[in-house]
């Protein structure tokens, strides 16, 4: 039976602004806003910080996933720029 009770909370030092699940492994991706502007990958289950990527000089406002790679993101910033990143292993 589903509770609703909080499983794990994380600092992520930022405003988060999206998140997206890899459909590989046991990944998931924020974007953040202040300071960094930047992306993580965590692992999950223990939110280990894996990767950051940086790039935009403003909050990353959204992630999508590209249908026909799912390694390749696409996120749009408040910067006005989208960045294509190669971020999701195959499996």
């Amino acid at each position: 039976t589903q509770t609703g009770a909080c499983l794990n909370s994380i600092d992520t030092g930022s405003q988060v602004c999206a998140l997206l699940w890899s459909p590989h492994e046991k990944e998931i991706l924020s974007s953040h806003g202040f300071s960094k502007n930047e992306l993580c990958l965590w692992r999950y289950p223990s939110m280990t910080r894996a990767k950051e990527l940086t790039g935009h000089t403003a909050r990353v406002l959204h992630l999508s996933m590209c249908p026909g790679r799912g390694s390749t993101v696409v996120s749009a910033g408040a910067d006005e720029t989208l960045r294509f990143w190669d971020i999701f292993g195959e499996g």
